[in-house]
């Protein structure tokens, strides 16, 4: 379970629907970064999303649960929230 948001590592991403993290950061449409990897940690059900946002090289991760009263409609459904540039 390495990429369950099937996103391509070094491919640019932009927010097509907003959505709030599990810090409660709220990635508006428009949002770009660059994805690098995920991390899932199986007790908590917690993917992290790790990208390089607006182009610069210092990486930003955002974390989101798997569980239904958290973000799974978000990570199960990851493609209607972004699209490639």
């Amino acid at each position: 379970m390495s990429n369950p948001l099937n996103l391509i590592p070094g491919k640019k991403y932009k927010v097509i629907k907003s959505f709030t993290d599990y810090d409660h950061c709220v990635h508006e449409v428009g949002e770009t970064w660059t994805f690098v990897a995920t991390n899932f940690v199986p007790y908590e059900d917690g993917l992290t999303l790790h990208v390089l946002q607006d182009d610069i090289s210092r990486e930003r991760v955002y974390r989101l649960q798997w569980r239904k009263e958290q973000q799974a409609e978000i990570i199960e459904h990851f493609i209607n929230y972004v699209e490639t540039c």
